[in-house]
């Protein structure tokens, strides 16, 4: 354990990551400009199995740029989307090591059952079933060794997964996407300021009977180790099958988990993939995972607003203001014209006040036409760089949309969002952020 954060992990993880990402720089390179033929299944299944056996945050970023249309062939899009749902996990001498690490040698005192079989396994950690001493049954999240070494060399393979990205499509100009990604991935790391992000969570959807946060124990959590309150639900999957009327209450509550905090605090929830929730039997959300929150600066909220009120007055000049506020800077009208194409169907389902889908089309993934659409417009124009608040927010949005694209939910999304936001002002929600983040230990942005 002595060298966990040390330049030989480093070392040998940067080793490990260059082969197997290095590989697809030469190959995807080699297709492009020399002509080169390959089978890019195999190399594309090759890659995921490479990552998944490495684990870490290299694995979230495979992820997120797997989401960004045109990035990587589809091929590698479509299996680095997997890796996270199906990490191997660590076995029990394993666990052992790492919770004597954590809580000492004598940890498992500290509990009356401990499954030392994970129950959940992603890219930073495994989840354990327990039970504490006084009988209550808890979820304990173990940071699997070396993560902060694996971080710090993962970053530097992001460099080289953006040159890649960059020599094959010129659309988006990534270095705000690096940047977000790479002080994300290290927020990730630490334990304690999930559980902050868990209480800010708490006191933010204090009033929402359609969703639960659990409360973490500090006793049995450290820097690398959380233990929280157990929560009882179901997969989201489980649901394909349900009533239209189980689905759609699913799927409100959903919309108020991730949107209840940003309209009224400035505060999103990165990351809405199927193992950070559950549904419990009432049909209401359990948020599991806290690692991935953005807090934004309460004028990117209004930016949000305010493009909206542009686009269903057809205000151009309104959304370019709206734009600004986000942090686009010096776009052309022509450039404008092609963000607003996407803008429009992101808040399509918000400018229409009616019972309808997330999505009119049925095509395989959320947004994929428009997204490519707009895409190939950028590369035209020569490209845009978006700000890094877009990141995640984007994230977030499109991650969502997935979700409610698959239960096929029929809801008046507009009707929810302007319950959201109907007496919104900036200053309120200025002194409401800066008072949940007093209370949860957390710094405004």
């Amino acid at each position: 354990m002595a060298d966990e954060d040390g330049f030989g992990s480093r070392a040998r993880r940067f080793a490990r990551t260059t082969r197997a990402v290095g590989g697809l720089a030469a190959k995807v390179a080699g297709e492009r400009y020399l002509g080169v033929n390959i089978n890019r299944d195999k190399h594309a299944g090759d890659l995921r199995a490479a990552l998944g056996g490495l684990k870490g945050p290299l694995m979230k970023v495979a992820q997120i740029l797997a989401t960004i249309p045109d990035a990587l062939p589809k091929e590698y899009a479509e299996e680095l989307r997997q890796l996270q749902a199906d990490a191997p996990s660590m076995g029990p001498p394993f666990v052992r090591r790492r919770m004597a690490g954590e809580l000492g040698p004598e940890w498992r005192q500290s509990f009356a059952e401990f499954d030392l079989k994970a129950t959940h396994a992603a890219s930073l950690g495994q989840v354990h079933r327990a039970k504490t001493l006084d009988g209550q049954d808890v979820a304990v999240k173990l940071q699997y060794p070396d993560m902060k070494a694996a971080v710090e060399a993962d970053l530097k393979q992001l460099q080289l997964i953006i040159a890649v990205y960059r020599r094959y499509d010129s659309a988006i100009n990534p270095d705000n996407i690096q940047l977000e990604i790479a002080e994300r991935l290290r927020e990730e790391l630490d334990y304690r300021l999930e559980a902050q992000n868990m209480a800010l969570y708490r006191h933010m959807l204090r009033d929402e009977p359609g969703v639960q946060v659990p409360d973490s124990l500090p006793d049995l959590s450290t820097n690398r180790l959380i233990t929280m309150n157990w929560l009882t639900g179901r997969n989201l999957t489980e649901l394909d099958d349900a009533p239209v009327e189980v689905r759609n209450q699913v799927a409100a509550n959903m919309f108020r988990a991730w949107y209840v905090p940003f309209y009224e605090y400035g505060v999103i929830h990165g990351d809405p993939h199927f193992g950070n929730y559950s549904v419990a039997d009432d049909n209401s959300m359990n948020l599991l995972d806290f690692g991935c929150i953005r807090i934004f600066p309460p004028t990117f909220v209004l930016g949000v607003i305010e493009l909206y009120e542009a686009l269903k007055t057809e205000d151009r000049d309104r959304a370019a203001a709206a734009y600004a506020i986000w942090g686009f800077t010096d776009l052309a009208n022509e450039a404008l014209d092609i963000l607003n194409i996407w803008a429009n169907f992101i808040y399509a389902p918000l400018l229409e006040d009616k019972v309808r889908r997330i999505q009119d089309a049925e095509t395989g993934h959320y947004g994929a036409e428009v997204a490519n659409k707009v895409h190939q417009e950028l590369k035209r124009i020569g490209g845009v760089t978006p700000p890094r608040e877009f990141v995640l927010m984007d994230r977030a949005a499109i991650g969502l949309g997935s979700v409610f694209m698959r239960l096929k939910v029929e809801l008046n999304w507009a009707e929810m969002f302007r319950d959201l936001t109907k007496d919104f002002d900036v200053d309120v929600l200025t002194k409401r952020q800066a008072a949940a983040l007093k209370e949860a230990g957390l710094q405004q942005p």
